[in-house]
């Protein structure tokens, strides 16, 4: 079956636009291949600097005939309907319909037949659409503009089109169409400075990738990728040194040029002085350059890495002298800046911050950072770490923000207050703290175990989630631009990974408390004022006085009653649960578990919650535990179904007198048993024996639904024994609500 080639080709394209552009072509060429019956084998996307390229192998020749039944109106229908129905279907009369009965009556069905296109003309007709609505995050319009169709919006000028389809034994046709002008043909072009000549080229496989880099261009990214990498490692090597491998540069590079050259250049060595993650930022971000270090010492050199698009005369010489004549100055201001922070203390810094606005309705930095080490220190107590430590490092955690390095280099905050608080003699536990208590910025990023830094990162985070969800501006849907949800993950990690065990809940009100009615008072009056408006609207019926409580009587740090500050927190405790689903589940644990957990309420022990998780879904994997699933669901739905029946719940002990069968004073015991010896194992977190302590209650459930008739013709043992299957939900809460789990 017939390939497709097509190529777009243009000025410079960004090189962080380029890997989505090329899925973008991929995905909306096939997508509209499917959609006119064009079912293909396989489908490669490629970028370079100056070009999209796309090959579609396997399309069929043409479009599938089609046939379709279209029913219309009833025979004898109003005429505007049937001549409706002719125009839409295209019959010449009636009479060319067929008549289909069913139970409703009689109606005309039209046989419809319309044969497949060449899929050469369907292609034309979709490619200069795809062309001009392609989703490029920011493009450029340029040309003349006409009447019909105006000019071209592109990502950067388009300057030739190159469209191709035919079987591989042949010699492919030319997809005919035009956009803005510029007629889609075979022609291409090589490197811009080396091969700048065009290319005739046929399809992908024949020769177009083949000719691409003869002429210069290497057309699959993954290809450049290897040759940077692999290239300036051999150049470190051979000079003894070791290259400090960046993906992220590297996928950049890579889009940067279409023909890797690996070159090295230097440095002076006096701006070794300057700690190496700022070289490496200034090396990287201004010039797209590697560093390289000592493997011995793991200490930079004064050398770097830096990737050319050309094959220079000169062996690159020229190359390397102009970068070198950019790094240098960049360093020497990079250098100026450090040693101007460190002639200024961390601590002196701190009195800028009262007028920097954290968030308008939460204060300012200042006002943060004294409530993050109020709750640091209270937390530190529960984490083994010093609390005097503890509070110096909340103190000085923020300060770098204000530094020059971090200001030209914001990814290095908190990493540059380490080095600025050893630098001034602060102990290493505090001077760690400004990096780690950043961490985890994700999931794949380190947990801080310095139990300083655990503090103070659980006191920031937890400050920013109370404090957000205090003025409601939680996450919605996608939307979560104060990153909440990476907070609350983050908040989760520390605890698990640490295993900590602290009441979540306390830590919650501990932070609401430290906010402060203050700080909250001037968006709770506007509340106020707006609601009391709504008040008199209505006549004095909304009850403002209940919804916003001004008396200071009962109220907490929230400036509202205890009542609203509850469900505000109680709400923030249930994205926690949802957030520790998300983790448990990418950990391969079951979301329905954590559910039978939470609900238990007042579980907000997080390493308990996992703890519990984890026996429970070992236990659910074995016999007893899917037998006393499956009985405890059972029993669970009759009582459901009879509590409805009787519109009452069938709380209350059992009456043993009542007892008809022995297997009705098995279970009972059996229940007794089994309360006892869970609720014991569970007061000494040995959640594996409480589990063991349930499985003694699966026979007792399985021998009281073989034998007993639960709705007895008496009714006082038929509401005694609904009693006893109360006990065995009552029974099994003590390590979960099994009503929440699933199967």
């Amino acid at each position: 079956m017939p390939d497709l080639l097509l190529e777009l080709f243009s000025e410079e394209i960004p090189a962080r636009m380029q890997a989505k552009a090329a899925d973008d072509l991929r995905r909306m060429v096939t997508d509209k291949l499917v959609a006119e019956g064009l079912v293909y084998e396989g489908a490669k996307a490629f970028a370079t600097p100056r070009r999209l390229a796309l090959t579609v192998h396997g399309i069929p020749a043409r479009q599938p005939d089609l046939k379709d039944e279209r029913r219309g109106p009833r025979v004898g229908g109003p005429e505007p309907a049937i001549q409706g129905f002719l125009k839409a279907t295209g019959l010449a009369s009636i009479s060319e319909a067929k008549i289909q009965h069913d139970k409703k009556g009689d109606f005309y069905i039209a046989l419809i037949e319309k044969p497949g296109r060449a899929a050469i003309d369907v292609i034309a007709e979709m490619l200069p659409v795809i062309i001009r609505t392609f989703p490029w995050p920011k493009s450029m319009r340029w040309g003349a503009r006409s009447a019909k169709s105006g000019s071209l919006t592109w990502v950067r000028p388009l300057h030739a089109i190159t469209a191709t389809f035919g079987l591989e034994t042949e010699e492919p046709d030319i997809v005919k169409f035009s956009v803005d002008g510029i007629e889609a043909g075979q022609t291409t072009y090589g490197h811009r400075f080396m091969e700048p000549g065009s290319i005739s080229v046929r399809r992908f496989e024949a020769d177009y990738e083949a000719k691409l880099k003869a002429a210069k261009v290497i057309l699959d990214p993954q290809a450049r990728k290897d040759i940077i990498l692999e290239d300036a490692k051999e150049l470190a090597f051979a000079q003894g040194l070791e290259l400090v491998e960046d993906q992220v540069l590297v996928d950049e590079v890579s889009g940067l040029v279409e023909w890797p050259v690996v070159m090295m250049g230097s440095f002076e060595e006096q701006y070794l002085s300057i700690p190496d993650e700022v070289i490496r930022a200034t090396i990287r971000n201004n010039q797209k350059c590697f560093v390289v270090r000592d493997p011995k010492t793991g200490k930079l050199t004064n050398k770097f890495v830096l990737t050319a698009n050309i094959e220079a005369p000169d062996g690159g010489k020229t190359i390397v002298a102009g970068n070198e004549r950019v790094i240098r100055p960049r360093l020497s201001d990079a250098k100026f800046f450090y040693e101007t922070d460190l002639k200024t203390k961390l601590e002196d810094r701190l009195p800028k911050f009262e007028q920097i606005v954290f968030h308008e309705k939460l204060g300012t930095q200042a006002e943060r950072i004294k409530r993050i080490e109020r709750l640091a220190a209270e937390i530190a107590p529960l984490v083994g770490a010093d609390v005097a430590k503890t509070r110096r490092a909340a103190r000085l955690a923020k300060a770098d923000l204000l530094t020059e390095v971090v200001g030209e280099f914001p990814e290095l905050q908190g990493l540059m207050g380490k080095y600025y608080a050893l630098a001034q003699g602060e102990d290493a536990s505090v001077a760690a703290a400004s990096e780690e208590h950043w961490k985890p910025q994700g999931p794949t990023d380190r947990v801080p175990t310095d139990p300083v830094s655990v503090a103070v990162a659980l006191a920031d985070k937890i400050d920013t989630l109370v404090g957000f969800w205090a003025i409601d501006e939680k996450p919605t849907g996608s939307k979560d631009p104060y990153a909440l949800r990476r907070a609350a993950l983050s908040v989760i990690r520390l605890v698990i990974e640490n295993k900590l065990q602290i009441g979540l809940k306390a830590l919650l009100d501990s932070a609401a408390d430290t906010i402060g009615g203050d700080l909250l008072n001037e968006e709770l009056d506007r509340q106020y004022q707006a609601a009391q408006m709504l008040d008199n609207a209505l006549g004095g019926d909304s009850r403002v006085d209940e919804v916003l409580w001004r008396d200071t009587t009962g109220s907490d740090g929230f400036g509202r009653s205890e009542q609203t500050t509850s469900a505000v927190l109680g709400d923030l405790l249930a994205f926690f649960a949802d957030r520790l689903k998300v983790q448990l589940r990418d950990q391969g644990a079951r979301h329905d578990l954590v559910d039978a957990v939470f609900s238990l309420g007042g579980q907000d022990d997080l390493l308990l919650v996992v703890r519990r998780v984890e026996a429970l879904g070992k236990f659910l994997d074995s016999d007893d535990g899917k037998n006393l699933l499956a009985g405890t669901k059972r029993a669970s739905n009759i009582l459901a179904i009879e509590e409805k029946k009787d519109k009452r719940t069938f709380d209350g002990a059992p009456d043993a007198a009542l007892y008809k069968l022995d297997e009705e004073k098995t279970l009972a015991k059996a229940i007794d048993q089994v309360k006892a010896e869970a609720s014991a194992a569970v007061a000494k977190e040995d959640f594996a024996g409480a589990m063991s302590a349930m499985a003694k209650l699966r026979p007792a459930v399985d021998a009281f639904f073989d034998k007993v008739k639960v709705n007895d013709d008496d009714p006082k043992v038929r509401e005694n024994r609904l009693k006893l299957l109360n006990e065995i939900r009552a029974a099994t809460r003590a390590v979960a609500d099994f009503s929440r789990i699933e199967g």
